[in-house]
């Protein structure tokens, strides 16, 4: 299991579930593919936590003893053709029917915490200084959702609850479902951005998303608006968002996601940014969250060993081997 940053996993009730296996548990990250296959020596099941290593074709080729990759959600960080070339079956359940709320709360959280300058008040108020800025009133401003999926929807809900005009923007079978949930769909692109007070990112990461939120999207919203990413770093078009809001249109942004993760060091531009709210990838970072996400990965292996995988990314692998 890799990347284990909090030496949290084996903490969790779920961890149970891998009674009778031998666990070896890494809390440190590294991309060093040398570092990870003397790590990984031996190893018959991986586990991964997200995005947070990429597992390529020069790892894979030098792991002749793997048969099983565990994880949930997404996978752009697996070659997905290497593992079948080499007989690895990847398991990930994409988890359609159960929205991660945690990923929804920290959206809210990061919404209110920018429109209110809730970061630099607080940091302001340590430093011995009273009230440094006017924040902004969230009731009667137009909430934008980028994709009225699973967590788009629960974000679009609690702008409802705020009393926000909800706008939803995607593909025409998310903004129909936007509609019959009661709230209304962007008349354009264009307008989408050019409206929204508060324009939040809520898509998968494909080769068909990736950098699908461009430079001229930005530029066309407005300077008192608030552009939040808690999705994935690679849907804005790279370097976008730091031009943007150094052009003030955007004024505010709140980010989750960074195209290389870990960040460490303060090594981000956005970090030197005061008008930006940025917060470590936590959307998903929660007890309860990890709870059910390991709970699906340690049945994902257990099926396995019982001879009868879930979840199969990569099937044909399986279909081999019976």
């Amino acid at each position: 299991m890799l990347d284990d940053y909090l030496d949290t996993v084996a903490t969790l009730d779920a961890f149970a579930k891998l009674d009778g296996h031998e666990v070896r548990v890494f809390t440190d990250h590294t991309d060093d593919v040398d570092v990870l296959a003397e790590r990984l020596a031996g190893t018959e099941a991986l586990v991964l936590i997200r995005e947070r290593t990429r597992i390529g074709a020069p790892l894979i080729e030098r792991l002749p003893e793997l048969v099983l990759i565990s994880q949930r959600s997404a996978y752009p960080h697996i070659d997905i053709e290497a593992c079948t070339r080499h007989g690895v079956l990847v398991c990930s359940n994409l988890h359609a029917g159960s929205p991660s709320y945690a990923t929804a709360e920290l959206t809210w959280g990061l919404v209110l915490a920018s429109m209110r300058r809730i970061p630099q008040e607080a940091a302001a108020m340590k430093a011995g200084r009273w009230q440094t800025g006017l924040g902004t009133t969230l009731r009667g401003k137009t909430l934008g959702i980028y994709s009225y999926g699973r967590i788009g929807s629960v974000v679009a809900n609690y702008g409802a609850a705020f009393s926000m005009d909800v706008m939803a923007w995607g593909r025409e079978g998310s903004m129909a479902r936007a509609v019959a949930d009661g709230h209304r769909a962007a008349p354009s692109r264009e307008a989408f951005f050019e409206t929204g007070d508060v324009v939040s990112l809520h898509l998968r990461l494909l080769d068909a998303t990736r950098g699908v939120v461009t430079a001229a999207d930005l530029a066309r919203m407005q300077p008192s608006a608030l552009l939040v990413n808690t999705s994935r770093a690679g849907v804005i078009e790279p370097g976008a968002l730091e031009a943007a809001l150094a052009a003030g249109r955007p004024g505010l942004a709140a980010v989750d996601v960074y195209d290389v993760e870990p960040v460490v060091g303060g090594a981000h531009p956005l970090l030197a940014l005061d008008n930006v709210v940025c917060t470590p990838h936590l959307g998903y970072v929660t007890r309860e969250e990890w709870e059910l996400q390991f709970s699906d990965i340690f049945d994902q292996v257990n099926a396995f060993a019982a001879g009868a995988p879930i979840h199969m990314v990569n099937p044909e692998v399986h279909d081999r081997v019976r």
